[in-house]
C-alpha cells in the first residue's frame, strides 16, 4: 500500500503538466452528502443499515472542449452496517471512517453542459470505529489505505458543478474480524456540489 501515495502524486502531475489537457483549467471548493453500506463475505455476516456520509475539499478541471480529467482531494466521513448471525443470536456493528479520499476522474462531455466521468480513487483512512450492540468491546482492523473505482455522470450549470456518482471497493476495508478471515467492502452513492472559482 505504500505505493498508492507514490501513483497518485505521478497521476496528479501528469495532470498537471499534459498539454493534452492545457487548454482549460479551473479549480474550487467542493462539498457533499453520500449514503454507503459494507458488505462483508461468509455466511453468517449480512448487510445492515446504509449510513449517510459527507465531504468536503478542492476540485480542478483540466481538459478541452470534450475529454477532461477532474482530481479532487477530499476529507470524507462514511460508514455502514453489517451483521453477524450465529444461530438464534445477531449482533448488529456500525462502522465509521474519517479519510482523505483522492478521485481522479476522467469523463467525455456531451454538450455544453452533461458529463459521463469514471476513475480510481485512493482513500486514507485518519481514524475508524467499530461499535456493536453487543456488551463486548469491538477492536477495528482496517487498513490505513484502500483503492476504489468511481463512475457516474455530472452536470455543468454556470460556475456550478454537480456531481452524481457510485463508488465500488477494488480492495478490502479489513481482512479479518476478531481473527475470522472476512473480506469487508464499503460502497457508496456520492452526490456532490462543486463551486468553479476561475
Amino acid at each position: 500500500m505504500r505505493r498508492i501515495p507514490i501513483i497518485a502524486f505521478f497521476l496528479i502531475q501528469f495532470c498537471s503538466y499534459s498539454p493534452l489537457l492545457a487548454q482549460e483549467f479551473s479549480i474550487g471548493p467542493k462539498i457533499g452528502i453520500s449514503q454507503g453500506n459494507i458488505t462483508v463475505n461468509g455466511t453468517s455476516f449480512s448487510s445492515g443499515n446504509e449510513k449517510m456520509g459527507y465531504h468536503a475539499g478542492l476540485f480542478a478541471r483540466l481538459g478541452g472542449n470534450h475529454i477532461f480529467i477532474q482530481p479532487e482531494i477530499l476529507y470524507t466521513n462514511s460508514g455502514g452496517e453489517f451483521i453477524r448471525t450465529q444461530g438464534n443470536h445477531t449482533v448488529s456493528y456500525t462502522a465509521k471512517f474519517d479519510k482523505v479520499d483522492v478521485p481522479i476522474m476522467a469523463g467525455f462531455k456531451i454538450a455544453e453542459f452533461f458529463r459521463l466521468q469514471a476513475g480510481p480513487t485512493i482513500a486514507f483512512i485518519l481514524d475508524s470505529d467499530l461499535s456493536s450492540n453487543a456488551s463486548l468491546p469491538v477492536k477495528p482492523d482496517y487498513n490505513k489505505a484502500t483503492i476504489a473505482y468511481q463512475a457516474g455522470i455530472g452536470l455543468d450549470i454556470a460556475n456550478f458543478i454537480l456531481d452524481l456518482k457510485y463508488e465500488g471497493p477494488l480492495g478490502k476495508i479489513a481482512k479479518s474480524y476478531v481473527r475470522l478471515p472476512t473480506d469487508q467492502r464499503q460502497n457508496q452513492i456520492i452526490l456532490s456540489l462543486g463551486i468553479r472559482l476561475f
